[in-house]
């Protein structure tokens, strides 16, 4: 009765005219940069923070939080539509813009929508009542403990990659190498930079990411002989009622996954999106489908996207520590104002921390009411001809590389990264591993020398941590699992008995290796 009371008093706060309009404001900008390419709320707060002396402290942060949580809706569009992704929505460019080219980007879009929703109601229910407990899971984990949380990201390549298995961990480890470029955090010794001084500072995952989906998208279609129009047919929005069967159970194995690594510090949005995506491929039972065009590749993303961007707020609220760099703006917010996030928040300033959980819920209904039936003519503008359309997706995403450090470098480096990209598309090779590795091989490489560090140079460490032990051994698990199911199906195809399990072990490890 108490969380009751608590949301209660907090949408006293948030339902006032004045915040009312200040979440609707922050939904409608962050919903404009999702749909720009490469402008993500962390520039755009960066440049809003000054404008908040002047505002209310609730209706200044509300409209701060509904700039990111926002994002997270907008970006899935530019994915889904023209295969350009933001950090949050890399994954949405496999499932959806295969439904693109197959004429359902109104399905899509939809289906991105609702899971949104789903995934922040879901996130805003743990939000509320496990906000205290759950911060604290954060300090639970040390060095040894993301290394193996690392390790067992790494095992997602199988699930992310729905080509052959030694492509897709030949591109992760490719984006490993890419990562280990820049500044050595230890030693402060800059690596593989190629004595250029943009460098130093590592390879932006905007340029990547940009330069891998959109423009290598650009320069393939363009390569085509006929002239392609990214959405052609009917709009079709409301799914059908087995569509929507299969949009709930993935939109909520999202939510659920989004909550968790939300609150973990380095995990959100850009790795929950990998996480969920990697679920799906596991449990859908329309498994064989995801990645050419299933309608769970894009609803367990987006609920995961926007669950992970909610619970971020956790260990900034109930610990006082921010998660990301969106966070440590927020946290910058917060001092501005006079206030000081952490346990004691709560009790000091509860208008403040209720009336902003209860305004992220009033921001998910603007959010749909913004994005759902504006569909109609987010696609209108895409049955523009492709000839016409493409100088413009150029335009943008330079401005959105551009925009992140004011550097032409950038715009070089993403042009570079178009015509691998291209290559790859090419070769019938996958980007979506190898930003997974890009994501993971630094803060793989970070906590494992701060492991070994603190342990003095001894793997006991990562064994006598419960939790790192704990992902160990389901990292084992899955090892044999895929094994065994290797090796059954091997022998069924030949007729023999089903191997037991040391037989399928023994028999096929070599070769699986």
């Amino acid at each position: 009765m108490d969380i009751l009371h608590n949301l209660a008093f907090g949408f006293e706060h948030a339902l006032t005219l004045q915040n009312l309009l200040y979440c609707a404001l922050g939904c409608t900008v962050g919903t404009l940069v999702g749909l720009l390419p490469g402008l993500g709320p962390l520039s755009t707060i960066s440049l809003l923070l000054p404008l908040t002396y002047s505002i209310p402290t609730g209706g200044a942060l509300i409209m701060l939080a509904g700039i990111y949580y926002g994002a997270q809706y907008g970006d899935s569009v530019s994915a889904i539509t023209m295969k350009i992704p933001h950090a949050s929505s890399i994954v949405a460019c496999i499932d959806g813009y295969q439904m693109t080219l197959k004429g359902k980007t109104g399905l899509a879009l939809f289906t991105a929508g609702i899971s949104s929703f789903i995934g922040g109601t879901v996130a805003i229910v743990v939000l509320s009542t496990m906000a205290p407990a759950l911060g604290e899971v954060g300090f639970l984990f040390g060095p040894a403990d993301y290394c193996s949380l690392m390790l067992l990201g790494f095992f997602c390549v199988s699930f992310v990659s729905s080509g052959s298995l030694l492509n897709g961990l030949a591109m992760a480890m490719v984006g490993v190498l890419l990562g280990m470029v820049g500044t050595d955090v230890n030693s402060g010794v800059a690596r593989y930079t190629m004595n250029l001084p943009f460098l130093t500072d590592g390879i932006g995952l905007i340029s990547i990411a940009l330069g891998c989906f959109g423009i290598a998208e650009v320069v393939k279609n363009l390569d085509m002989k006929n002239v392609l129009t990214p959405f052609n047919g009917k709009i079709k929005l409301m799914p059908t009622w087995p569509e929507f069967k299969r949009i709930i159970p993935s939109a909520l194995r999202g939510s659920v996954i989004g909550s968790i690594l939300g609150i973990l510090p380095g995990g959100g949005p850009t790795i929950a999106q990998f996480a969920a995506y990697a679920a799906d491929k596991r449990f859908s039972k329309h498994k064989h489908e995801i990645g050419s065009g299933a309608i769970e590749g894009v609803a367990g993303q987006a609920a995961a996207d926007e669950a992970a961007a909610r619970t971020s707020f956790i260990p900034l609220m109930a610990i006082g520590i921010p998660e990301n760099a969106v966070m440590a703006l927020m946290m910058a917010a917060f001092i501005v104002k006079g206030i000081q996030p952490g346990p004691n928040m709560i009790a000091t300033h509860p208008d403040l921390f209720w009336g902003l959980v209860a305004s992220m819920w009033v921001g998910n209904c603007f959010l749909v009411l913004l994005n759902v039936p504006l569909v109609r003519y987010w696609l209108s503008v895409f049955k523009i001809p492709y000839v016409v359309l493409f100088p413009a997706i150029m335009f943008f995403c330079c401005i959105g590389t551009f925009s992140i450090n004011n550097s032409l470098d950038d715009i070089y480096t993403t042009a570079v990264f178009g015509l691998i990209g291209y290559l790859f598309l090419r070769l019938d090779m996958e980007a979506a591993p190898l930003m997974l590795g890009f994501i993971l091989g630094p803060m793989l490489e970070e906590n494992f020398r701060r492991a070994m560090l603190l342990s003095r140079g001894s793997f006991s460490a990562f064994v006598n941590r419960p939790i790192s032990a704990t992902l160990l051994s389901v990292i084992g698990a899955v090892i044999v699992w895929q094994v065994v199911a290797f090796a059954r199906a091997m022998r069924k195809k030949k007729g023999g008995p089903v191997p037991t399990l040391a037989e399928g072990m023994s028999a096929t490890l070599p070769g699986t290796l």
